[in-house]
């Protein structure tokens, strides 16, 4: 005949809870055993009766040890808990002051566009008056970014220049005995060559840039 489930509640007659407790304790400390040594696991069970009587089993070493193992992995366990309990409500924090910032700059952006009727109190233009001078600070400096990078463009620009300038009074210089580009031009007349082309010829290379 199967067993009928017995219902998980307090039993009230003292002789028969007393007994349920005794076969109950029995088995669990047996069944505590058994899975440390099947599963070379470590083990601690105390219990307390009704009565304040205290019954343990520690698979390896003595209980004191296993407290004390214990301790200390759930101080670790809960100084991490704890940590990230900060980390998210910090975070709550963050993004609760952020959707108020927010909110408080898109309002301002109504209102300087003359968009919606909402007013604005003092404190909401101080928000926004900071945020426009640090708005400003960034375009600023983007601005200053960009003109100095054209700026050096141009220097590297003049140094090319400067570079195919030297090269043509040397080769002027070599050729003609010329110390000067200007008075090539004004006063000396070049020989034609039959394809009508002057004879002085100069590298592409020095004017790419």
């Amino acid at each position: 005949m199967a067993r009928g489930k017995i219902q998980m509640k307090r039993i009230e007659n003292p002789v028969h809870r007393q007994v349920t407790f005794c076969k109950r304790r029995a088995g669990l400390l047996k069944k505590a055993k058994e899975l440390s040594v099947l599963c070379d696991a470590e083990i601690g069970v105390i219990i307390f009766s009704a009565h304040g009587k205290i019954f343990e089993q520690a698979s390896k070493g003595a209980m004191q040890g296993l407290i004390e193992r214990y301790m200390k992995n759930n101080r670790g366990t809960q100084a991490e808990q704890v940590v990230k309990d900060k980390e998210v409500v910090d975070l709550k924090d963050e993004i609760s002051k952020l959707k108020l910032e927010i909110d408080v700059l898109q309002k301002g952006i109504r209102f300087i566009f003359g968009g919606g009727n909402d007013s604005m109190t003092l404190d909401e233009m101080n928000v926004l008056e900071k945020h426009l001078e640090l708005w400003m600070c960034h375009v600023r400096s983007a601005k200053m970014d960009i003109m100095f990078q054209e700026i050096q463009l141009l220097k590297n620009k003049e140094e090319i220049l400067k570079a195919a300038n030297e090269y043509l009074q040397y080769k002027m210089n070599e050729q003609y005995g010329i110390d000067s580009i200007a008075p090539m031009l004004t006063d000396i007349e070049y020989p034609l060559m039959t394809n009508n082309q002057f004879p002085l010829t100069i590298q592409n290379e020095i004017y790419q840039f």
